[in-house]
This record gives C-alpha cells, sequence and structure tokens, in this order.
C-alpha cells in the first residue's frame, strides 16, 4: 500500500507535544501501575496478554486499520476469516480456552463462532446429560460441529416462560415435532446461527398429549441440526438467515429461525435436569425449576465482569486524551503561557473522574458475582445440587448488577466521547465501535429495566420472612440489613458519611432496607397492583445493587487481605478516595432518596458537592496512572486520542491524510456527467448495484 509523501511529513505538533505532557502527567503521581496492575488483573492475565499479543501483532488479518470502511457483508466475510485464523494459531500455539478469549478480547470484533465457544458451549455443558455429553463435547470442543444458542424469539426475549417455539412429543414415532406456530415464535437475535452454526441448541415449550390434547411444560433445551454439515444448507422444514444491519456487531450474524413441524430424535432433548421417558412417554420434571435458567444467570455474571474493562477503556481514552488537550487561558490568571489543560476544568472532572472510579467499583462487584456464581456449582461443569436459596441469591444479585453495571458503562462510554469535544466525534477516539458494540448490553440477557422485577420480587419475599420473623438468624447480609431496618426504622440514624467511610456503606444499605420496606408495603399490605409499582421496583433494584457497588469496593480497599497489603500505602490511599468518590458522587446523585430514608441529614447532603470537588481534586495527579493501571495494549484502544505515548495529534492526522482509502480516489463532481470516479467510466454502476 502506498502512501503519500509531501510537506506535511516534515510538520509537528505546536509545544507542548502530547508525548511532553503525558509524560509530565505520569511523573505527577506516585502509584506504582506494576503493582496495581497486577492488583486489578493478576500476573497471570497479563502474561496470557502479552503472549497471545505478540503473536497476533504479526498476522495481517488482525490489523484493524480497514475494517471501519468495509461493508457490512464484509465485515461478517472478515469476522468469519479472523475466527478461522484464531482457531488455526490455538491448534499451532497450543493455546487453551482463556488463551483464545483473550485473543478475541484483543481483536476486539466480534467474530461469528463467538457464540459457539459461548453460551452453545456452556448450555450443553450445563445441560444435557452424562452420556449426551460424553458424545457432544468432544465434537463441539474440534470444532466439527458449529453451534449457537437459539431462545429468544421475534415475540419474547426477557420473558422466557413465553416463548411460541413448540417441541410437541410423538410418542409413537418416539420423536420430538419442532413448530414455529407464528410469526413472532421465529428465532431472533440468536448470534452464529444466521449463517454459521450447523447446530443450535433451540429452546423450546415442551408440550405432552394428555387426555386428547396438548399440554405445555414449559421451556426445554434440544440440540437440533440446523444446516447440512457438506452442503450447509438447511432443510426443508427450517427457514434460516441473518436478520441484517444492527448498531454494533457488525461481523456477527444474528438470526431469524422458524421450525415447520421439523422431526428431531427423542435424544435431542438435553436431560440432566428433566427427561421423558422413550417408552412410557413418562415426564420428569426438573428438581429445581431455576436450573434451567443457568446458563442465563453464568451470561449476567460474565457481564458484570466485562463491564468495567469496557468502561475502563473508554475512560483511559478520555483521561489521556483530555490532559494532552489544552482550551483557553486560566480565567484568574491571564498571563499564564499555556491555556488550560481540559481534564484541569472541573465541568471535565465532573463527567470523568467520578467514572474513573466506577471501573474499580465495578471490578470488586465483578469479582463478587463471580464468585457467588461458583459457589453455586457443585463442580466445574453443573449447577446440579444447588439449594433454591442460593439460586434465588445469585439470580437476583446477577439481575441487578447486570442492569445495573451494563447502564454504568454504556451510558459512561457516551460520557468519554462527548467530553472530548469535537475530537470526540472522529473515528480516531477508538470509541466508534465500542460503543455501537456496547449498545447490546443494556438490553441482551434481559433488558435492563424489565429484569429489575426479579430483584424486587426477591427483595419483597426476603423482607416479609424478615419482617415475620426477627428473632431468627439472618442467613445473608441482605436480610441483616433488613434485620437492622425493622428495629431502628422508628429512628432517623443520619449516618456520619463524611468523616466515616463504615457510615457510607451503612447509609447506602439503609437507604435499600427503607425502600425494600416501603415496596414490601405498597405490594403486601397495601395491595398494590405490580404494574403500579414497576418504576419503584427499578429504584429498589438500582439501590441494591448500588449499596453492593458501595460495599463490595470498601470492603476490598479497607481490607488487609495479602492481596490488599501488597500495594504501597499511597497506592491504597487513592484507592480509598476512589471508593469516597464513588459512593459519594453517587450519593448525592441519589440524594432525595438518602434523605427521605433518614440515612443521610440535609446538612451533610448539601456539603457533598464539596466534598465531591475536594476528592477529584486529590485524584486528579494520579489519573494517568490510574487508566494505565488497566494495562489495555494500544493495539486493542485503536485509538489516536488515547495512545500511551501522548502522538494524539501525530496520529489523527496520519490516520486521515494516510490511511483513509477515500483520499485515494480522484472523484468526479460534474453534476453533468453520471461518472463518479474520475477515469474510471463506472457511470451508472452506482444505480446497478442498488
Amino acid at each position: 500500500m502506498s502512501y503519500p509523501s509531501d510537506f506535511s511529513t516534515r510538520l509537528k505538533p505546536a509545544a507542548p507535544d502530547g508525548a511532553t505532557v503525558i509524560a509530565k502527567e505520569r511523573e505527577r503521581s506516585n502509584i506504582n501501575i506494576t503493582q496495581l496492575s497486577e492488583h486489578l488483573m493478576g500476573s497471570e492475565y497479563l502474561e496470557r496478554q502479552r503472549k497471545v499479543l505478540a503473536i497476533l501483532s504479526q498476522e495481517k488479518i488482525f490489523s484493524k486499520s480497514t475494517q471501519a470502511n468495509l461493508s457490512r457483508p464484509d465485515r461478517y466475510k472478515l469476522g468469519l476469516a479472523r475466527g478461522k485464523r484464531m482457531r488455526q494459531l490455538q491448534d499451532k500455539h497450543s493455546w487453551d480456552d482463556d488463551d483464545f478469549l483473550m485473543a478475541e478480547y484483543l481483536v476486539d470484533d466480534i467474530q461469528p463462532y463467538h457464540l459457539h465457544i459461548s453460551l452453545f458451549t456452556a448450555a450443553v455443558r450445563e445441560q444435557a446429560s452424562d452420556e449426551q455429553r460424553a458424545y457432544w463435547i468432544p465434537k463441539i470442543a474440534a470444532w466439527e460441529i458449529i453451534g449457537a444458542y437459539a431462545q429468544t424469539e421475534l415475540g419474547h426475549g426477557s420473558d422466557v416462560r413465553g416463548i411460541e417455539t413448540e417441541a410437541r412429543w410423538d410418542p409413537t414415532a418416539k420423536e420430538f415435532v419442532l413448530h414455529s406456530p407464528t410469526i413472532t415464535a421465529s428465532k431472533w437475535w440468536n448470534g452464529t446461527l444466521g449463517r454459521t452454526a450447523n447446530y443450535a441448541v433451540v429452546i423450546a415449550q415442551l408440550m405432552l398429549l394428555e387426555d386428547g390434547g396438548y399440554k405445555p411444560y414449559g421451556p426445554h433445551p434440544f440440540i437440533v441440526q440446523i444446516r447440512d454439515l457438506k452442503t450447509h444448507r438447511p432443510p426443508q422444514s427450517i427457514v434460516v438467515g441473518d436478520i441484517g444491519p444492527k448498531y454494533g456487531y457488525a461481523p456477527m450474524d444474528n438470526a431469524y429461525c422458524l421450525f415447520n413441524q421439523h422431526r428431531i430424535p427423542h435424544s435431542a432433548m438435553l436431560s440432566r435436569h428433566s427427561r421423558i421417558d422413550p417408552q412410557t412417554g413418562v415426564y420428569t420434571k426438573p428438581k429445581n425449576p431455576s436450573s434451567v435458567y443457568g446458563q442465563l444467570t453464568r451470561g449476567r455474571s460474565v457481564i458484570v465482569m466485562n463491564a468495567r474493562l469496557v468502561l475502563a477503556r473508554a475512560v483511559t481514552v478520555a483521561v489521556r486524551y483530555l490532559s494532552i488537550r489544552r482550551q483557553f487561558h486560566d480565567q484568574d490568571n491571564p498571563t499564564q503561557p499555556l491555556e488550560t489543560s481540559v481534564l484541569d476544568y472541573t465541568t471535565v472532572q465532573i463527567r470523568i473522574l467520578p467514572l474513573l472510579a466506577t471501573t474499580f467499583a465495578l471490578h470488586y462487584s465483578g469479582a463478587y458475582v463471580r464468585q457467588l456464581y461458583e459457589r453455586t456449582r457443585k463442580n466445574d461443569t453443573t449447577i446440579d445440587a444447588v439449594d433454591e436459596a442460593s439460586l434465588s441469591e445469585l439470580h437476583s444479585t446477577s439481575a441487578g448488577l447486570k442492569s445495573l453495571a451494563t447502564t454504568l458503562a454504556a451510558d459512561g462510554i457516551e460520557v468519554c466521547r462527548r467530553s472530548m469535544g469535537g475530537h470526540g466525534f472522529g473515528g480516531g477516539t477508538g470509541l466508534v465501535q465500542l460503543n455501537a458494540d456496547y449498545l447490546s448490553k443494556p438490553t441482551v440477557e434481559g433488558d435492563n429495566w424489565m429484569i429489575t422485577q426479579q430483584v424486587a420480587r426477591y427483595l419483597i419475599k426476603k423482607f416479609k420472612e424478615r419482617a415475620h420473623s426477627l428473632n431468627s438468624h439472618a442467613l445473608s447480609q441482605t436480610e441483616e440489613h433488613f434485620k437492622i431496618y425493622i428495629y431502628g426504622q422508628s429512628q432517623e440514624p443520619k449516618f456520619d458519611v463524611l468523616k466515616r467511610d463504615q457510615a457510607i456503606v451503612d447509609a447506602f444499605n439503609w437507604r435499600m432496607a427503607c425502600i425494600a420496606c416501603r415496596a414490601y408495603d405498597a405490594r403486601e399490605i397495601e395491595k398494590r397492583s405490580w404494574n403500579s409499582l414497576l418504576i419503584d421496583f427499578h429504584k429498589l433494584s438500582r439501590a441494591y445493587s448500588q449499596a453492593m457497588l458501595v460495599s463490595n469496593f470498601y470492603t476490598a480497599t479497607a481490607d488487609n487481605s495479602d492481596d490488599m497489603a501488597a500495594l504501597d500505602a499511597s497506592t491504597r490511599a487513592v484507592l480509598l478516595d476512589l471508593f469516597r468518590l464513588f459512593a459519594l458522587y453517587t450519593m448525592d446523585s441519589e440524594a432525595r432518596e438518602f434523605q427521605n430514608s433518614g440515612a443521610v441529614s440535609s446538612e451533610d447532603l448539601d456539603k457533598l458537592p464539596a466534598k465531591v470537588l475536594e476528592l477529584m481534586e486529590r485524584i486528579r495527579p494520579h489519573a494517568v496512572r490510574l487508566v494505565d493501571a488497566w494495562a489495555i495494549p494500544d493495539y486493542l484502544l485503536d485509538s489516536a486520542l488515547g495512545r500511551y505515548d501522548g502522538k494524539v495529534y501525530e496520529d489523527l492526522f496520519y490516520r486521515a491524510h494516510m490511511m483513509n482509502p477515500l483520499n485515494r480516489l480522484i472523484f468526479n463532481p460534474d453534476y453533468q456527467t453520471d461518472e463518479i470516479v474520475m477515469g474510471s467510466g463506472d457511470a451508472g454502476q452506482i444505480l446497478a448495484k442498488l
């Protein structure tokens, strides 16, 4: 590829250049980046990232220089090619599953095999019997078959119980008949299924013949062949394809899929938790109905953990660029020769530094929900033998944190983009694809508003149990918070949040318990309709999840564990300031609820803005080193504005002048001719392609 050579190659940025500025920013802080990176990511993770990145950087197919200019069909083709090459590299270098996932993370362009290696594989492991696992898992691991997970439908998403696809048991043929009775029964959004997969785990309503008619027994998983393994064509009883353009995930072939009396064998029903005797037709239901939704819960726990790195990427770009970018002279010091660093404006800090603190809050709660998920598993491959109380807690916790974490991350990306002014609108941010791709998260795995009903239902149930048995032992922290509130609700504690860190945590838990109490009264005592309380339920879920973020953040940073003790005192002090900033900024945003609950006095709430300003002033010198600690490589950021070395303006101009394919063509602007590209003779070709 040839690049133009002209006088612009000799030009340099105005002084001080970005590299000089970013180096001085790092000199302002004494945070030990290596220590903090290992604390956050772990030495094993950092070594894996280094190892995999070294391999990817040698492969031309993983270059990110042209993908933004490709059409959507070409993005799918590129994604498929990248997925194949990743698997080839896995075989060549003996990568384990975590190495492969690291490669996918670094390339940051979702490839069409993604649902095969994630949801499809996990669904078979968790829902298949031992015999089924022994047959299917080796084929899946070897990519002899490529699978997808088909649950969501055109007419039903979060409400899994309402899906319309039917699986009727035919006792004579000893087969199931998959059927889509309506257009809204079409499977929809199922990634990897549109053009890539030849198998899918299909969630369908089990229908059994009783008294001359079919009776539904709820959604169950079936492993179904969708396309021929040689011709890659579906049978006539299946209609399947890609749903078309979306906001993001251009390489992913999200699907529609309909079944017309499609027959599958008895063995297709994944039967770890429920089964049908092929001889008698007797149905054995799951011992724990919640086990059917284990895969959904797992997906939510992963999403919570990923949210902090997504937001960290956006904050990294914003902090580095806004440290370098200068605009206007200081109004109180007009003789200052340099314009003011944009990150020194408090109107910018109030948008970015709380988000920087949020990345750490999400980190510690992401680790918490992952540990909670693992505790509910009997071993690495199943969630059998888990008590229903643990599953209920996991389900509600993961739903609430998924809702809040993805909202914070998705909104935070856009806040970062806007804070960067005019250049924030350009492709040089590295946020265009990240922003578009992450827009799926507030709705995937449960719409962020709808799933908060699950949290509220759980909390109302727990509050009711605690209200009726105050003297019994509290089984969880949530029950303990309810117990404390019920005993003390006649008083307003007004926690001293400006002087004691533990008081901040206590205030969040008190406010959560107060909102839960009011929701309980409205639903159980006043008997108000469910629908009339949904907005209140959303607020309850948000308060519950915010309390968890604050509590987990404080527990981690105030802990004397070996992990925290590995950090030097100055770094730990900054982490505590980040905790305070996140908590008090959140409290200020929700001030009315804290006041109404009696958790915080009006006088202290009035002082919160000044306290937030004080905390931001203390954190500001450490901002660049704090984002460095997330160890996000330039290859992943793909950002001129967020480069580690600070060469912002050089890279922006290079991308525009050297890399933009549009600048390599000479166009014909004469309206009297239909020719588009000068000398190409392409008149009429544009219309022919439409």
